[in-house]
């Protein structure tokens, strides 16, 4: 597990943001045409909106924090839905507790 990896990812006001809606997508997005909000996870595009940013720069909040193992990815037609891989970070969290 490469925690300093996952760290750096975290160190982004705006990636941080993402996790904390994904804890709870239903309080947080509207509901989505294809796709659970919870079982599924959040249209990139409800994410980008939400952040005011372009759906490109959300992209790359999105793929640093899949790329760190914080987010999974579904593709549902042509989007591609996103949700907190909570497993990873429980993970993330008690080898960061460990090292301190």
């Amino acid at each position: 597990m490469d925690v300093a990896h996952a760290i750096r990812a975290l160190a982004n006001e705006r990636r941080l943001q993402i996790l904390e809606w994904l804890k709870d997508p239903a309080a947080h997005f509207p509901p989505q045409v294809y796709g659970d909000l919870v079982k599924d996870g959040v249209c990139g595009l409800f994410i980008a909106a939400k952040l005011e940013v372009t759906p490109p720069t959300a992209s790359e909040h999105l793929k640093v924090l899949s790329h760190a193992g914080l987010l999974k990815s579904k593709r549902v037609k042509q989007w591609t839905f996103y949700k907190r891989d909570e497993a990873r970070i429980k993970e993330i969290k008690k080898a960061i507790m460990a090292s301190i």
